[in-house]
């Protein structure tokens, strides 16, 4: 397939599982070249092969999102590799979902580190190269705990909500990079697994029992990578047909 996709070297967060590697598999079969970023080198280093195997161009440097310092030799990796930077996929993140009274403050430091900070430390290292080449993509993968709160989740919905008013502030400032939030609803990952809480791990499973796919939310980033460059696609918000959240 021959589309705005095809060529375009592509950084993805949060590679090693989930809607990271279904994003990385679904956009180096369209002919990305893919820059796939995780602490987890091993399962990298097998999805590159995969993707390799198929005939795609993968590249996996172990990257942890909340320093910032590896977050930019993430960046530099893809510049020495392939030349240049066109789309960064900002979507490592955690989900230790707790009542606020749990007091669980090591677990909300976590996640302002690697859902706030790791965004911004992964624009900081993309920007620079974009705004000088004069054309980039930022897509942030938020939640639909971007879009309201709810009980035991309210840390981590203030740090979607965070992504959500990054993405319209960096769209608003650029007139020629493109900035996309994506706003998974229920999908199948591994993010229940770093709730501590027994009652909230207790709700979650009650209410991912009906779940997408992380393929779903991979074609709807290809879809606004593959759109044309004066096309923003600035919010896509993508839920199960059967669930009422």
């Amino acid at each position: 397939m021959n589309d705005n996709i095809h060529g375009k070297v592509v950084l993805v967060t949060g590679a090693s599982s989930g809607i990271g590697e279904a994003t990385a598999r679904v956009l180096a079969a369209r002919g990305a070249r893919v820059v796939l970023g995780a602490r987890r080198l091993d399962r990298l280093q097998r999805l590159a092969e995969a993707i390799a195997a198929t005939g795609g161009s993968a590249s996996a440097p172990e990257l942890d999102v909340a320093n910032r310092a590896s977050m930019q030799a993430f960046a530099e990796h893809a510049l020495q590799r392939f030349g240049r930077i066109d789309v960064l996929v900002n979507n490592a993140g955690i989900m230790p979902l707790s009542p606020m009274a749990a007091l669980k403050v090591e677990e909300w430091d976590a996640m302002l580190d690697v859902n706030v900070r790791g965004v911004l430390y992964g624009i900081a290292a993309v920007l620079p190269t974009m705004q000088a080449q004069g054309s980039g993509h930022v897509i942030n993968v938020s939640s639909i705990g971007g879009l309201y709160a709810m009980p035991t989740a309210a840390g981590y919905c203030g740090t979607k909500f965070a992504v959500r008013a990054i993405s319209e502030g960096l769209r608003q400032e650029n007139d020629r990079i493109r900035v996309t939030c994506v706003y998974p609803g229920v999908v199948e990952s591994e993010l229940a697994a770093t709730i501590t809480d027994a009652d909230a791990a207790r709700a979650m499973a009650e209410f991912r029992k009906v779940a997408l796919r992380p393929e779903a939310i991979a074609n709807a980033i290809a879809h606004a990578i593959a759109q044309p460059e004066d096309v923003d696609t600035s919010d896509i918000v993508v839920r199960p047909v059967a669930h009422p959240a």
